[in-house]
């Protein structure tokens, strides 16, 4: 394949397929996941909740601990009411 502009077509082709297989691979993994949480729902679990614990799990304990503490700020000074350590307080 011809080279345009300084640009090497097979070279080029061999990273637009490779991204191409990449991204079938990432929508076979995304409906894996719709899955499982499909399977959790009906098994009597909320979807939300686990989505937000997988978000959770992810983060930082630095990060968690600093946004967990300005919620709590925050929720406070609106005068909201949390169980556990909001509530004690």
């Amino acid at each position: 394949m011809a080279k345009a502009g300084g640009v090497a077509g097979e070279r080029l082709r061999s990273f637009i397929e490779r991204v191409e297989r990449l991204e079938e691979e990432k929508k076979a993994l995304a409906d894996d996941i719709r899955d499982v949480y499909s399977e959790a729902r009906a098994n009597g679990l909320e979807v939300k909740i686990m989505r937000q614990l997988v978000k959770i799990r992810k983060m930082d304990k630095d990060d968690l601990d600093e946004q967990e503490a300005l919620l709590e700020t925050y929720m406070r000074a609106l005068g909201m009411r949390r169980s556990g350590r909001a509530a004690a307080e």
